[in-house]
């Protein structure tokens, strides 16, 4: 079993290092040029969809450039955060009241 780097977060101390079977890995690595990467996205994506991170901390989190990037990288994952009860509440009376 390979250890498998994952995560590097600027100059900050955190390394995440996971422990992957080795047919797993490869298995992986045939479909992903860049496992630690997509692990690194699959984690901000999910942190972003559950209100974890905010819009910018992802960008911070993935090194984007720009706030273009980030959004893009939100859109190409479908993962827009989940409104709150009171924001749907308010929607749901925003849309009667227009009807």
């Amino acid at each position: 079993m390979r250890r498998l780097p994952v995560l590097w977060i600027s100059s900050a101390a955190m390394t995440l290092t996971l422990n992957i079977p080795d047919p797993l890995l490869r298995r992986l690595e045939t479909q992903c040029a860049d496992v630690p990467r997509r692990v690194l996205e699959g984690f901000a994506a999910e942190a972003y969809r559950s209100g974890s991170l905010s819009r910018a901390e992802v960008g911070q989190l993935l090194e984007h450039e720009s706030l273009w990037e980030t959004e893009a990288f939100i859109a190409s994952h479908d993962v827009w955060p989940s409104p709150s009860v009171g924001e749907a509440a308010r929607d749901i009376e925003t849309l009667s009241t227009s009807l």
